[in-house]
């Protein structure tokens, strides 16, 4: 463990296999770096910063990240459950998910202007006071996914599902959607809606 405050920098490296769970990681700086099959569950991420890399295959169940810093980073085919980004690192803080697992995890009040979804499931995902400008959510799963003054102008929804909130409390300006999910969009009037015609 380095005590020092000082910063370890890690550039263009591949990590595999490597067990983080339930360990603390201190002073690390990480940059066009790749992690693959690696076990950050229960891990305290805090304060360190990870910039262009990519995780996959990765746990991230239950993951601490008050203060660290994603920017450019991608997540694909990892467990992300129950991660609480509303503590991460405001100025660095830009992501893609692709067959990713996200459920529980908090996004509460984040930027996440053009960031991509990618056949996600985001069950029970908080996204309350978001910014979704132009973000695209395909292919996903979003049961039980909270939206509440939450700005979606432009995002994409076309091909999401399950996913259900209030218009009139969102900002929905020039949003996508299908004519086959919009049942989405007036859960809160209890309509019964035939698809049948």
């Amino acid at each position: 463990m380095n005590n020092s405050s000082e910063t370890t920098t890690h550039e263009g490296k591949t990590f595999t296999g490597i067990n983080y769970a339930d360990k603390r990681l201190e002073n690390r700086e990480f940059i066009n770096c790749e992690f693959v099959n690696c076990d950050f569950s229960k891990s305290d991420l805090s304060h360190n910063d990870f910039m262009d890399c990519h995780f996959k295959q990765c746990n991230f169940s239950l993951t601490i990240v008050t203060g660290t810093g994603f920017k450019d980073v991608t997540f694909t085919g990892c467990k992300v459950l129950g991660i609480d980004f509303s503590k991460c690192n405001k100025f660095l803080f830009s992501f893609c998910f692709e067959q990713s697992h996200l459920d529980y995890s908090t996004f509460y009040g984040t930027k996440l202007r053009k960031t991509k979804f990618t056949d996600c499931s985001l069950k029970e995902a908080d996204f309350e006071e978001a910014d979704l400008t132009s973000s695209v959510f395909h292919n996903c799963d979003l049961s039980g996914a909270t939206f509440v003054r939450t700005v979606l102008e432009k995002s994409d929804f076309r091909t999401a599902r399950n996913f259900s909130f209030d218009p009139s409390v969102n900002k929905v300006k020039q949003a996508k959607f299908s004519a086959l999910n919009l049942a989405g969009l007036l859960y809160q009037f209890n309509l019964d809606i035939d698809y049948d015609g």
